[in-house]
């Protein structure tokens, strides 16, 4: 088995695209539209599908917004710097909500920025990505 993607809800499917593309680097990878059951899916990341996980963006005709619940926690994202990364993010129109640093009790450098559905993204610096933070 693998794990081929993750599915979000937004409520602006080209404006999720531009996100997702425009300001964290990863490419359209394809769409499709679903008109007798009214929604519209993209999937995006930074491989093929064939290759690596991807998001698959959803958006059901019609509803702008979601509640988030309190369940689902984050996306994570290795990143070379994650400074650099947060001030890039920042000047292309992105939202930083925890600027770089380390992880409460911990030395592993992590930032977290928000997509604009509300989705939160942390940015974990890669030499120390994949060390099970468990937060």
């Amino acid at each position: 088995m693998r794990l081929l993607h993750t599915m979000i809800r937004v409520g602006n499917l080209q404006r999720s695209i531009d996100f997702y593309t425009q300001v964290l680097g990863m490419r359209l990878l394809r769409t499709s539209e679903n008109t007798e059951y009214k929604y519209s899916l993209a999937f995006v990341g930074y491989t093929e599908e064939t290759e690596g996980a991807v998001i698959e963006l959803t958006y059901n005709w019609g509803v702008e917004s979601y509640d988030h619940g309190n369940a689902f926690g984050h996306l994570a994202l290795g990143v070379d710097d994650v400074a650099a990364t947060c001030d890039r993010i920042r000047n292309v129109g992105g939202k930083v909500t925890r600027e770089a640093g380390p992880v409460k009790g911990g030395t592993t450098i992590i930032a977290f920025v928000e997509d604009p559905d509300g989705y939160k993204i942390e940015l974990i610096e890669n030499k120390q990505a994949g060390q099970g933070l468990g937060h």
